[in-house]
């Protein structure tokens, strides 16, 4: 395997890997946008505040996902392996 090669499939693992997590990391973001600002416009400081509904919504979104999530990854996969004689020289 050459060097473009390993450099070849690791950039597409790694577009993978951002593609299927990104929705996910969005939602913790925005959560966290909002509890932000909610804990300033309150004055409230409370951890568990900030942690539970975090929580919920990447919970929410991964359930969410997880099947959009799964078609991405078996098609990355078969797309490796289909062509794997490629890969294993």
């Amino acid at each position: 395997m050459s060097m473009s090669e390993v450099i070849d499939l690791t950039r597409r693992t790694l577009e993978a890997a951002f593609v299927v997590s990104a929705p996910i990391l969005g939602a913790a973001m925005v959560m966290s946008a909002l509890i932000s600002v909610v804990q300033v416009l309150t004055s409230m400081q409370d951890a568990t505040l900030s942690t539970v509904p975090r929580i919920a919504a990447v919970g929410g979104f991964a359930f969410w996902l997880t099947p959009w999530m799964m078609r991405k990854l078996v098609m990355f996969t078969v797309a490796l392996f289909s062509d794997f004689r490629h890969w294993a020289r």
